[in-house]
């Protein structure tokens, strides 16, 4: 990166070391940058972090991980290769998907696989699978394989590729296009739920994230052995190998900017730090509305985020168990009996939801050792609305966990399951207000609509502060740890762009 033949490599702050700050970071050092990254908690990963508590150990946060091939250009950047770092073990089934009914669906990713699991639902559902796929694999190759990893840092951007994606139905919410193609309303249930994986309303987010099943297709879904935190772990030392330094447990309390350029960042314990540029993988509302000193803050900007929809949260128990159930799959996905109805509450609605959806995390399923033998390790999910949705977790806190114990015993089948219980660790929408800094408690930062993506998403490099970046689920292209990736790779192209124009 250094220009000029002056030698002289530039410093770059990345704030916080999630998968995006990490994955940027990655880059950035390896291209020459002399590169700070700073994680407010004690460990890097961000919200990917991991807990070990009386022999279990829980990924805290992401625990799918799909696309790999974006991981090996992330390692190919830094002149290395993936599986001399990290091991994948792709999973089969891909998950299970319980209904309120009894029935379930395993989705393994393979054609022969799920057309006979779908012909079990309906057999007229198998030609409408093939018409899925090959209509999802066209949106793939448009809009995630050559326009994903574009910035669409000006409204022509996306004007020039608005008649493309209309054409391939972009304007049709996820669930309208899913429904095209399959009659059963379970499988429409299946191929639709996606979308919250990223912090999206099947009945809203844009059709262009109905490719995640092809995505899961195209590239496995896999484990990685010891926990999703073996890849932060991994790719901590990919940056530190690279020269970078990492400092963890401080918390930055300002961005610095002087005549419109950023030239550092103030820590919490009162430390300067100064910089080139600053990449922020922090929650961008957060970053926009807190960290920039108020007088710098885009006006126009700042209001759209104060009156942007933002992602449902999440309620989390991480559940040390002294037996197991076999019945689990790795990933395993119970519906709501009201599939719509709870959507709507989800997003849209005041105070918790009647019905319940669960997602489970049985990570002992694939790794014995997170667990002392015949235990489990099992984290459950439920989708909640976030803190500007009038629900008070200091009071519902305990009935909210009871509801979901209760439901994972009389109707997942997970019977004695409370008894079972040895180790419990709860994580709430205040949690993650408090602890990750997260606008609202929403557990994904904007909710993934078409008119909150791409052009309309906060742009990789900010318009009215000079040398400010950023990077993660907030920004283009949006969350998931694909996402994260492809933004990182993104922005650290802006900041190797902007540094060599200007030195």
């Amino acid at each position: 990166m250094p220009a000029g033949g002056s030698g002289v490599r530039p410093r770059v702050i990345v704030i916080g070391a999630g998968f995006g700050g990490l994955a940027a970071a990655i880059r950035l050092q390896a291209a020459g940058a002399q590169v700070i990254l700073i994680e407010a908690r004690s460990q890097p990963g961000g919200r990917a972090y991991q807990l070990k508590a009386e022999g279990f150990t829980f990924d805290m946060g992401p625990s799918l991980l799909t696309a790999p091939w974006l991981l090996q250009d992330l390692w190919q950047a830094a002149g290395r290769h993936l599986d001399e770092d990290v091991t994948l073990v792709p999973l089969r089934p891909f998950y299970r998907i319980g209904f309120a009914d009894g029935n379930h669906f395993d989705y393994w990713g393979d054609p022969a696989a799920d057309e006979a699991e779908i012909a079990r639902f309906d057999a007229r559902d198998v030609a409408g699978y093939r018409a899925f796929l090959a209509a999802t694999e066209r949106i793939y190759q448009r809009a995630f394989a050559e326009l994903a990893g574009e910035p669409f840092l000006r409204l022509s951007d996306f004007l020039r590729v608005a008649p493309e994606l209309v054409r391939l139905g972009a304007h049709r919410s996820v669930y309208r296009f899913v429904s095209r193609y399959f009659r059963h309303p379970q499988l429409r249930m299946v191929f639709s739920f996606h979308p919250l994986f990223i912090g999206g309303n099947p009945f809203r987010a844009s059709a262009i994230y109905s490719i995640v099943p092809y995505l899961e297709r195209l590239g496995g879904v896999h484990f990685i052995p010891g926990g999703m935190y073996a890849l932060v772990e991994a790719m901590t030392r990919l940056f530190t190998a690279l020269g970078g330094e990492l400092r963890c447990g401080q918390p930055v309390e300002r961005i610095l900017v002087r005549s419109g350029q950023v030239w550092g960042v103030l820590l919490a314990d009162g430390a300067l730090l100064q910089a080139e540029a600053v990449v922020a993988n922090s929650d961008v509302a957060t970053t926009y509305l807190r960290l920039l000193p108020a007088e710098v803050r885009p006006r126009g900007l700042v209001r759209r985020l104060e009156r942007a929809h933002y992602s449902m949260s999440c309620f989390l128990l991480y559940l040390g168990l002294k037996r197991q159930y076999p019945q689990l799959r790795h990933h395993s996905i119970f519906m709501p009996h009201d599939y719509r109805g709870l959507i709507r509450q989800l997003f849209d609605g005041q105070g918790l939801p009647a019905d319940l959806a669960l997602y489970l995390h049985t990570p002992t399923r694939t790794d014995a050792t997170l667990a002392p033998p015949g235990g489990e390790s099992l984290y459950v999910l439920a989708p909640v609305p976030h803190l500007g949705h009038g629900v008070d977790w200091q009071r519902e806190t305990l009935p909210f966990r009871e509801r979901i114990l209760r439901y994972l015993e009389e109707q997942a089948g997970l019977h004695g399951l409370r008894a079972s219980i040895v180790y419990e660790q709860r994580f709430t929408p205040l949690d993650f207000a408090d602890e990750l800094r997260s606008h609202l408690g929403a557990a994904f930062s904007l909710e993934p609509t078409l008119f909150q993506s791409a052009y309309f998403r906060p742009h990789n490099r900010a318009a009215q502060v000079g040398g400010l970046y950023f990077v993660g689920a907030g920004t283009h292209p949006g969350a998931g740890i694909p996402g994260v990736l492809l933004s990182a790779a993104i922005t650290a192209r802006l900041v190797r762009e902007d540094l060599a124009c200007r030195a």
